[in-house]
């Protein structure tokens, strides 16, 4: 998607705040807006990271929902106050004198005057066959995820880089049945081996073929010497790529996200609030923070929520008052 210059239409429909993306995040900040008694509209591309999942963990109160009821409640409690969520895929946004303009796949266009994108990102993993068909079920990535389901059944860690070390000493709390398949062209140090061996992991140096399946669950790893190694799950660490081209359009740069030299994934900076570097736009959720988790995201939106309000506050009491000094005759601030 190029930058837009123009649309092709004018805004029909004018809200205090847009949302784009319609996840944790998004809800969680339209809410807020909404309970504000703030105009807001939510656009939700329908493309959920976590929608494999069968549920949502580590999320107080809500624990095991699945993903999809988890955002129908949220869509729900967002629209009971008088917030708008409709769906649709948004492919512009554009600076105005007013605010901002949103452009959506269909040709029409919002006005906004302030901005909360909460995007997400995507999960790329490794061209190995088998891993995306299980992806978000018997192949996984994260174990405060998905640790839990899987603790003391055989799991296997397949290296796409040197996280994968970190990841199966990670994992090994949820489970003594270990095993690391070393990433082809890494050689795997003394102290590295020494460390995995203390702790049971066993390490597996050739590489990973393809993920088998039996009765619709993984159930083992082929190497490619013709080895197989039984596993009830497989986790992988994937880059984590954020969808940021439309934040990128508004002159917002995309960082990289590093553990050490290695790059794990890209993200929009922003403050501790989620405003980033374009006066009226915020952001939350994985867009900017691509080791948060559901709970995590939904308390961002939290903040940047109340932040919009506040901001859109202090701009009418400033209009308010050069108002009430312009009917006074007192020069203007």
């Amino acid at each position: 998607m190029s930058t837009r210059e123009t649309f092709m239409n004018e805004p029909t429909r004018s809200f205090e705040a847009v949302v784009v993306g319609g996840g944790a995040a998004g809800l969680a900040g339209a809410l807020t807006l909404a309970r504000a008694r703030r105009s807001v509209l939510v656009i939700d591309g329908g493309q959920p990271r976590n929608a494999p999942a069968q549920g949502v963990h580590a999320y107080l109160g809500s624990e095991g929902t699945s993903p999809a009821d988890l955002l129908a409640r949220g869509r729900a409690e967002v629209t009971s106050y008088g917030g708008v969520v409709e769906q649709g895929q948004v492919v512009g946004l554009k600076r105005t004198e007013g605010g901002f303009a949103v452009e959506r796949e269909d040709g029409s266009v919002v006005a906004a005057q302030r901005l909360l994108v909460t995007t997400g990102l995507v999960d790329e993993l490794p061209d190995i066959p088998g891993l995306a068909e299980h992806w978000g079920t018997g192949v996984l990535h994260c174990p405060y995820c998905h640790g839990w389901e899987v603790r003391d059944r055989p799991v296997g860690v397949v290296a796409s880089g040197p996280v994968a070390v970190h990841a199966s000493l990670l994992w090994r709390q949820w489970t003594e049945k270990v095993t690391l398949f070393a990433h082809p062209g890494r050689t795997l140090g003394s102290l590295e081996r020494e460390k995995l061996a203390a702790r049971g992991i066993t390490v597996v140096d050739s590489p990973v073929e393809a993920v088998l399946s039996e009765e619709g669950g993984v159930s083992g790893v082929r190497t490619v010497d013709g080895s197989v190694v039984a596993v009830d799950a497989v986790v992988v660490p994937t880059f984590m790529r954020s969808r940021s081209q439309l934040l990128v359009d508004l002159g917002l740069e995309v960082s990289e996200q590093k553990m050490g030299e290695h790059v794990m994934g890209t993200y929009v900076a922003a403050d501790a609030t989620g405003a980033t570097a374009v006066p009226g736009v915020w952001v939350a959720g994985n867009v900017t923070s691509v080791s948060e988790q559901v709970i995590g995201s939904a308390a961002a939106g939290n903040k940047a929520g109340a932040m919009i309000n506040a901001d859109l506050v202090m701009a009418e009491a400033e209009r308010a008052l050069e108002r009430a000094r312009a009917e006074q005759g007192a020069p203007a601030l």
